[in-house]
């Protein structure tokens, strides 16, 4: 057990013959926020994946507070079901999609874990829930249903309702890729927030301006590897040809969207 509160080494995972993580490493402390950047299909978002197990790694070790596992089939470290939910509950995941129930209000939506899995009385976790909703600026939704809400406030509410659990840990994988442009502000502001308070985050993302501003470090991903890592600063300084490759087509690709955003407007 060290100090760290996540510790990942030689993190593997296959599908079929397509080896996506090729023995990936990662440490990371309290308080970290760590930016993961990659072409789609380099493997950050199985990466990030792995961490909570929605996708089982064929071996690796990974440490997680208390918590300690071997993903080599038939160790004796492997997680049980048990050891599975007791990291889910302190390890929050937010999803491109909002993943909402829609048969339940927001208030519901956010109360549901903390009641069935935490065995919360129900009038703390209303009371919780509500300060959260407060916090997000949608207190005044806790009653409406998630297809009422714009895809920015299905998306705090998605947050609002992982931060219920009290995690220990953030996983955010490519959380604003489906809003649209005007709604992804409201979002990252709630994210930097959360930061700002010292929770410890792991984000996969295209936002580069968000990993630059906002990161303690930034992991760029590609072919299953960690190519380069670093502070910020390697967003604005990057070694790597692959890095410099990536970052110059993100920037002319904001730069495109951008004229012909300028375009529709004046059309």
């Amino acid at each position: 057990m060290t100090g760290s509160l996540l510790t990942l080494r030689e993190i593997r995972k296959s599908f079929g013959d397509n080896e996506v993580l090729k023995g990936v490493s990662v440490t990371v402390e309290p308080g970290e926020v760590v930016s993961i950047i990659g072409a789609s299909g380099s493997g950050k978002s199985t990466f990030l994946r792995s961490i909570n197990a929605l996708e089982m790694p064929q071996s690796g070790f990974m440490e997680f507070e208390e918590l300690s596992f071997d993903f080599r089939s038939g160790s004796r470290f492997f997680p049980t079901p048990a050891q599975l939910q007791s990291l889910r509950s302190r390890v929050g995941m937010v999803f491109q999609s909002y993943n909402l129930w829609p048969h339940m209000t927001v208030l519901e939506n956010v109360t549901h874990a903390p009641m069935r899995l935490l065995k919360m009385p129900r009038a703390q976790a209303v009371e919780e829930a509500e300060a959260l909703l407060a916090r997000i600026g949608l207190y005044e939704k806790r009653d409406s249903y998630p297809a009422r809400l714009s895809g920015g406030q299905q998306q705090r509410v998605a947050i609002a309702r992982a931060l219920a659990m009290k995690p220990r840990l953030m996983l955010f994988d490519e959380v604003t890729s489906a809003l649209d442009p005007e709604l992804v502000h409201e979002v990252l502001v709630l994210m930097a927030s959360l930061a700002a308070d010292g929770m410890t985050m792991l984000l996969v993302t295209h936002e580069i301006a968000f990993a630059r501003d906002v990161s303690s470090r930034v992991m760029f991903f590609d072919k299953g590897v960690i190519a380069e890592e670093g502070t910020p600063d390697v967003l604005r300084h990057p070694e790597s040809d692959r890095l410099k490759q990536f970052l110059h087509r993100i920037l002319h690709d904001e730069v495109g969207h951008s004229i012909s955003s300028d375009r529709g407007a004046q059309a």
